[in-house]
């Protein structure tokens, strides 16, 4: 019997959260209940999100972290997710966050509810630190303290809070100037680089851009009516620093028309401090169309075989800068698996100039005649890269009324039949 009742008080004493004592009350009580297999995650050469989580935990003495904490080493050791979605939303929303409900909680209730509220940031993450400040202090208020930047849609995610404590912690936020982001069947929060806010290579104003797309869509941002997401990125430049080809629905990305622009005397600079050797075999020998030859001891690019790789560009880049005919190009399609396969995007508007606001209008009416299209033509949870897949690119450009361009072609034709359609 004695040994019973033992047995009984060291359970207690483990959901206590302490093994020395009954409810925690000493000094040297530990506030996590033992957890061995997220111990493992902790070793190695990189910073581990179960060390932070402990940190944070330890800290805020807050019940929901030891319970997540709790449910995740149960879910390594059965090999099970144990998470469940729903809907909770704030007056006036119908999206912004993303529901996390404990298929378990009887097991662990101080796991129970672990929501994700979703926070758009400034394009190009422009912030100051009383606004960071602000918004770590309403969130481990309301929260469980825990914060990404940025998640893969580009948001601020707070992680982990009850849905009695969402519309507050919303309240809150909002008055600070902060608003809930994409999620759902609608448009998704926009990324941008920071663009000419500090790099030179930036071919248009993406910042200008990010911030008028975001105007015109918020309304279907916040309450989503389409088939399925649609995400928007904006790249300065060929670099794509927002990965948006691989990553976004829409990717703008930045380019130019003319030829890049050469400073002979920043070359000679360059070859004076590296060599002409360098020169030969770290620029010209990676350009991957051969378009840069040396004429008469000076570098020559060929226009019309540049494809904009930016290596050249970023190997000398007081030598070379974009051209002086800059725009943007429109690609689709990009995205992770779902339906089909891994896609980066399609080219569908190989150039547009974007530096007047009528020129931002253009760019704004060809997007809705574009989700107009797909709002026809796509079926329900098929993203508009998949949507062209199955009807084929031909249709689409001809259902938002693009003309067909040589640079839609992937490839020249290897097979000498076709099939007409008539």
């Amino acid at each position: 019997m004695e040994g019973a009742n033992k047995a009984a008080s060291n359970e207690v004493n483990k959901n206590s959260g302490c093994c020395a004592c009954s409810g925690g009350s000493c000094s040297d009580a530990k506030f996590l209940n033992p957890t061995p297999m997220l111990d493992e995650l902790e070793h190695g050469p990189w910073p581990s999100f179960i060390a932070g989580f402990k940190g944070l935990a330890e800290r805020t003495k807050k019940p929901m972290l030891r319970g997540v904490m709790d449910q995740l080493e149960y879910s390594y050791n059965t090999k099970m997710g144990y998470w469940k979605g729903g809907l909770v939303t704030v007056d006036g929303y119908g999206a912004g966050i993303i529901t996390r409900y404990s298929m378990i909680k009887d097991k662990f209730p101080e796991a129970e509810q672990f929501h994700t509220m979703r926070i758009q940031p400034a394009p190009g993450l422009h912030y100051n630190t009383e606004m960071l400040r602000n918004l770590c202090d309403i969130w481990e208020k309301h929260g469980s303290g825990i914060i990404t930047l940025h998640g893969q849609t580009g948001d601020i995610m707070l992680q982990g809070i009850e849905q009695d404590k969402v519309q507050e912690c919303f309240d809150e936020l909002n008055q600070q100037g902060w608003d809930l982001g994409g999620a759902g069947a609608g448009m998704r929060t926009a990324v941008s680089c920071i663009g000419p806010g500090r790099c030179e290579n930036a071919c248009y104003d993406n910042l200008k851009l990010h911030l008028k797309a975001l105007k015109h869509f918020v309304g279907v941002l916040h309450r989503p009516e389409w088939n399925y997401k649609l995400k928007f990125k904006f790249s300065g430049c060929p670099n794509d620093c927002t990965n948006a080809i691989m990553r976004s629905d829409m990717a703008v990305i930045g380019t130019w028309k003319d030829a890049i622009q050469v400073d002979t005397d920043e070359v000679k600079a360059w070859v004076a401090e590296r060599g002409l050797d360098a020169l030969v075999n770290e620029v010209i020998n990676l350009c991957p169309t051969k378009a840069i030859t040396m004429k008469d001891g000076e570098m020559h690019i060929e226009t019309r075989d540049c494809v904009r790789c930016m290596h050249c560009l970023n190997a000398m880049p007081k030598a070379l800068s974009p051209g002086k005919e800059r725009g943007i190009s429109l690609l689709m399609g990009g995205k992770n698996t779902l339906k089909v396969g891994v896609n980066m995007g399609s080219l569908i508007v190989p150039f547009m100039k974007m530096e007047s606001d009528e020129d931002i209008e253009a760019f704004t009416e060809l997007i809705e005649e574009i989700i107009d299209w797909w709002d026809d033509n796509g079926l329900d949870h098929e993203r508009i890269g998949e949507t062209i897949e199955r009807v084929g690119l031909k249709d689409f450009l001809e259902g938002i009324g693009q003309e067909i361009d040589i640079n839609h072609v992937t490839r020249p034709r290897d097979n000498p039949y076709f099939k007409a359609k008539y």
